[in-house]
């Protein structure tokens, strides 16, 4: 198949169906090949699709939150060869008006990994502005949390920081919120 097919089987993959059991096949299909995984980042940071999209709520955005949701399995099975797209998906972050399935996914990729430290001022950035508002989805403030405790290990001057904000939110917090932030606090010696 030559590339241009692909990306039109892959998105067509894309476009079946929307399921874990889908996004796992099209992880599978990735493996550790960093050229199938390029495509898929193509799909993900572009959303051009090949053909035209049904017209109707939703579509605008469908390749990217659920090729966001491959990507974010990709680096937990393959971190090998999602390390040198690790600085555009923090720079892919920075979009206005990001699906939160976007953004949740991006940072999911992130919290497993022992990403580079060129990326802590940036993602500590973002990390903060998504977990100090409270109309973002608690999985992503939660993801922000452990992305956030992982920059802290670094740059410890930033523990202050982050032990204010979790105090802040704790109290009207939701249990999966109360839960990951008294694991960050402890882990963060507060």
């Amino acid at each position: 198949m030559t590339r241009a097919e692909t990306r039109e089987w892959l998105e067509a993959q894309i476009l079946a169906e929307h399921s874990k059991a889908q996004t796992m096949r099209i992880v599978r299909w990735v493996g550790h090949d960093a050229e199938r995984l390029e495509i898929l980042m193509e799909i993900f940071l572009n959303n051009p699709a090949s053909k035209p999209l049904p017209q109707g709520r939703g579509y605008k955005y469908i390749f990217t939150q659920r090729s966001s949701w491959a990507v974010r399995y990709v680096g937990e099975k393959s971190p090998e060869i999602i390390a040198p797209w690790l600085p555009i998906l923090v720079a892919n972050l920075r979009q206005p008006n990001l699906h939160d399935a976007i953004k949740r996914n991006t940072l999911n990729v992130f919290e497993p990994l022992d990403f580079p430290a060129e990326l802590d001022d940036d993602l500590a950035d973002l990390c903060f502005t998504y977990l100090a508002d409270p109309k973002e989805p608690i999985a992503i403030r939660c993801a922000s949390m452990t992305v956030l405790e992982k920059i802290c290990n670094r740059v410890p001057e930033l523990k202050s920081e982050l032990r204010l904000l979790l105090e802040e939110h704790l109290e009207h917090g939701t249990a999966g919120f109360k839960s990951r932030a008294k694991k960050v606090l402890r882990n963060l010696g507060g």
